[in-house]
């Protein structure tokens, strides 16, 4: 465990899965822990009064909404972007404006809540982004834009690891693999075809990704920014 007493820790989608994971660890490890959620608010006032943290209902593909939340967080120590979407379907048939909708949670709302978190943070200040192994391999029909919005993500880590690193910030992307949530059960139907891709035939827990989070935002990675960390039991190899 990394000691994160009084440190203000904001993640952005921490009512469920792996985001709720991150929001457990931090809070266990001393943090001041807020975050965000949308359609969740049950799973968010419960995960809220386990930890001790604040829950903010906030739409993340409203864009000044997210800045508005990011800004009114104040002088953040580590800001983790979580919130995502994924959309599945024959990209000649998909809605565009579903395709839209999904570019302004995946990608513009982690640029923009980086931007303005890096306006307060403090030197040492971490900011993570969560993103997907589907960023550098995509095996399957049907996930062109969710593939696109996580390749997009290294473009923005490596960019802005250049704008922040005179200030002393870091800026890294955490790409998991099929991890055990309500989204992609370890049971679920496509159970057998993901493990086919991996060395390590099971799912992720969330709990092995918010330890990745939570050394990225430690002392122990303070040299480490622009960088891709993928968690995915080799589905990617």
């Amino acid at each position: 465990m990394t000691n994160f007493t009084n440190k203000s820790v904001l993640v952005l989608g921490g009512s469920r899965g792996i985001g709720a994971a991150i929001v457990r660890r931090f809070a266990a490890d001393g943090a001041r822990v807020a975050f965000t959620y949308s359609g969740s608010p049950e799973a968010a006032r419960l995960l809220a009064a386990e930890t001790g943290s604040t829950a903010f209902q906030t739409d993340s593909a409203d864009r000044d909404a997210v800045i508005a939340r990011v800004r009114d967080s104040g002088a953040l120590d580590v800001l983790v972007v979580n919130s995502g979407i994924a959309l599945f379907g024959d990209a000649l048939e998909q809605d565009p404006d579903a395709v839209d909708r999904l570019f302004r949670i995946n990608v513009q709302a982690p640029y923009h809540a980086s931007v303005e978190a890096a306006r307060q943070m403090p030197a040492g200040g971490r900011i993570i982004v969560i993103g997907s192994v589907n960023g550098d391999r995509m095996p399957l029909p049907g996930m062109a834009s969710y593939a696109l919005s996580k390749s997009a993500l290294q473009g923005l880590a490596r960019g802005l690891a250049r704008d922040f690193g005179p200030r002393g910030i870091t800026i890294n992307v955490v790409q998991p693999g099929p991890i055990d949530t309500d989204a992609n059960p370890a049971d679920g139907p496509m159970r057998d075809l993901m493990h086919s891709f991996m060395a390590l035939k099971r799912h992720g827990r969330p709990e092995e990704v918010a330890g990745m989070v939570a050394w990225l935002a430690g002392p122990e990675a303070g040299f480490v920014t622009g960088a891709m960390h993928t968690i995915d039991g080799a589905f990617g190899a």
